[in-house]
């Protein structure tokens, strides 16, 4: 379903790490999807001006406050803005 469209992450090495083992547990082909990082947009954007550049800061800096951090869709909705944002 999400084949051939771009997806946006917070720390997207870490995610891609993840949807690539589980294609390779269901013995599927990785199809190579286009990922937008987040975190590297946001160290390049705000470079030192920031504490760090954790989800909820970066989300905090764009004037997105994070409330259930750690809950998938909570954190969707916050990179998603990060992303409208900053890309």
């Amino acid at each position: 379903m999400i084949e051939g469209l771009p997806l946006v992450a917070h720390n997207s090495p870490f995610d891609e790490g993840c949807l690539k083992e589980v294609f390779k547990v269901y013995q599927m082909d990785y199809p190579d999807y286009k990922f937008y990082d987040t975190l590297a947009v946001s160290r390049r954007y705000y470079g030192n001006s920031l504490p760090n550049h954790q989800l909820q800061t970066v989300a905090a800096a764009c004037g997105y406050i994070l409330e259930n951090h750690h809950h998938a869709l909570a954190d969707a909705e916050a990179c998603a803005y990060i992303a409208m944002k900053l890309l």
